[in-house]
C-alpha cells in the first residue's frame, strides 16, 4: 500500500489550508481560529473531535479499539514580521509562521483525510493531536505538548509520530534517526553587581563591565575546559544590556543566554559550571544572581517507531533519498510526548531550489510540493504503525 497517490489526489487541498494558515498565523495558546478550522474540517471526514486541549488545543479520534498511535502537528506562530512578497503573507502584523507549523498542521488534516477514507485501514484507533504553542512556555513554565499530557492527551496511547519541515533540506529528501535528535534547551538570565561611578576614576567603584568579561571568558571555557569532548554541548550569550552614557560606570550588567545538552548528566554539569563561572565575581568584591529556567528536555526517537517510519518513508520516497542526520541541538517540545510514550519525529525536506529559508527568519518559506511527500510519509507510516502494534498484541 502506497498513499503517495492519495495524498496527490488532494494537493491542491494541502496548500489551501497551508496558505490559509500562513495567512492567519497565531501565537501560542492563542490558536482559536486555527483551531476551529482544524475542529471543523475533521468533523467533515467524519472524525469525533474533542476542543480546548491543553488550552487551544484539538484532538481527532479516528477508529476503535487497540492499539492506539498518536500522530501530533503543532499549530502556534512565531512574533517575527513576514518579510516575503507572496499572496498569502500573514496579515497579521509581526506574527508569521517562520517554522513551517502551517505545513505540519495542514499535512496532518491531509492524513486525517485519507486515513478516513482508507477502506482497508488496519483496526486501531488513530488520535489527531493538533498542539497548540510548541514555540515558548506559558507562565506556569509549561508548553503545548506538557498541557496536553496533563489534559490526557496520550492516555492509552502506545505510540506518537510528528514530522517537521526542514527548509535547509532538498525536496523528496526524509531524513529519520533513531536515539537521540533535539538536545535539551535551557535558559539562564544573570545580574553582575559591581558598584558604578565616573568613567574617568574607575578605582572608586567597581566596574561590573570588567567583572562580566571574566565571566564571558569563564562561561566560553566550560565547553572547552570543563565537558567531555565527546559529549554534545553549547553555552551561549544571547544578550547583554548595562550602562546609560559613554562616562558613567554602571552599577550592574543584565545577560541572558542559552544552554544545550543531549544527556541529564551534562544537563546538570552544565548549571554546575556556570554557577561556577559567575561566582568568579564575589572575591573580587562583586556579586550576581543566576537564575536558570529548565526549558525542553532532550528528544529521543524509539529505534523501533523510527524504523517503521524508515520503512514507510522508503515506499514513498526511496530507501536512497531516507536518510539518517544525527542530532542537532536545536530543541523539540514532543521530547515531552516521547518521553511519555514511545515515540518518534522525522524530517521533510522542503527547500526552495538553491534558496536557503531559515526557520525563524522574516523570509522562511518552503518548498509546497514537499506537503503532500510528507503526508504520504505519516499515513504509511500510521498504517505500518498500527499493522506492527497489532502484531504485538
Amino acid at each position: 500500500m502506497n498513499l503517495l497517490e492519495h495524498t496527490q489526489r488532494i494537493e491542491e487541498q494541502l496548500i489551501a489550508w497551508r496558505r490559509d494558515l500562513h495567512q492567519h498565523p497565531e501565537l501560542g495558546f492563542e490558536e482559536v481560529r486555527t483551531a476551529t478550522l482544524v475542529a471543523d474540517t475533521l468533523r467533515s471526514f467524519g472524525i469525533a473531535v474533542q476542543t480546548q486541549v491543553g488550552k487551544t488545543g484539538v484532538i481527532g479520534t479516528l477508529g476503535s479499539g487497540h492499539p492506539v498511535i498518536g500522530i501530533r502537528a503543532d499549530m502556534d506562530a512565531l512574533p517575527i514580521q513576514e518579510a516575503n512578497d507572496v499572496p498569502y503573507a500573514s496579515a497579521t502584523p509581526g506574527v508569521m509562521h517562520a517554522c513551517g507549523h502551517d505545513a505540519h498542521t495542514a499535512m496532518l488534516l491531509g492524513v486525517a483525510r485519507v486515513l478516513s477514507e482508507l477502506p482497508d485501514r488496519p483496526p486501531g484507533t488513530v488520535r489527531f493531536l493538533f498542539q497548540p504553542c510548541e514555540e515558548k512556555q506559558d507562565a506556569d513554565g509549561l508548553s503545548g505538548a506538557s498541557r496536553m499530557i496533563s489534559d490526557h492527551a496520550l492516555a492509552g496511547v502506545d505510540a506518537v509520530i510528528a514530522l517537521h519541515i526542514a527548509s535547509e533540506a532538498p525536496t523528496g529528501i526524509v531524513i529519520i534517526d533513531d536515539g537521540p535528535i533535539h538536545a535539551a534547551a535551557d535558559a539562564f538570565e544573570a545580574v553582575i553587581t559591581g558598584k558604578g561611578g565616573h568613567g574617568a576614576y574607575p578605582h572608586q567603584g567597581l566596574d561590573p563591565i570588567y567583572l562580566l568579561g571574566l565571566v564571558i571568558q569563564a562561561i566560553y571555557g566550560i565547553r572547552s575546559r570543563r565537558i567531555d569532548p565527546t559529549q554534545p554541548a553549547v553555552i551561549s550569550i544571547g544578550s547583554i544590556h548595562t550602562g546609560t552614557a559613554s562616562n558613567v560606570i554602571p552599577d550592574e550588567v543584565r545577560l541572558n543566554g542559552t544552554i544545550r545538552s543531549l544527556s541529564d548528566d551534562i544537563r546538570a554539569q552544565l548549571h554546575t559550571e556556570l554557577e561556577h563561572a559567575f561566582a568568579i565575581v564575589r572575591p573580587l568584591g562583586g556579586d550576581y544572581q543566576l537564575t536558570i529556567q529548565r526549558g525542553y528536555p532532550p528528544l529521543h526517537n524509539d529505534a523501533t517507531i523510527a524504523g517503521a517510519i524508515r520503512a514507510a518513508s522508503g515506499e514513498i520516497v526511496g530507501a536512497e533519498r531516507t536518510i539518517r542526520y544525527g542530532f542537532s541541538m536545536g530543541a523539540e517540545d514532543f521530547a515531552y510526548m516521547t518521553r511519555t510514550v514511545p515515540g518518534a519525529m522525522y524530517f521533510v525536506g522542503a527547500q526552495i531550489g538553491s534558496d536557503m529559508r531559515p526557520h525563524h527568519s522574516p523570509i522562511f518559506n518552503i518548498d509546497e510540493n514537499a506537503l503532500k511527500i510528507g503526508a504520504a510519509v505519516l499515513a504509511q507510516s500510521a498504517v505500518r504503525l498500527l499493522t506492527q502494534l497489532a502484531g504485538q498484541s
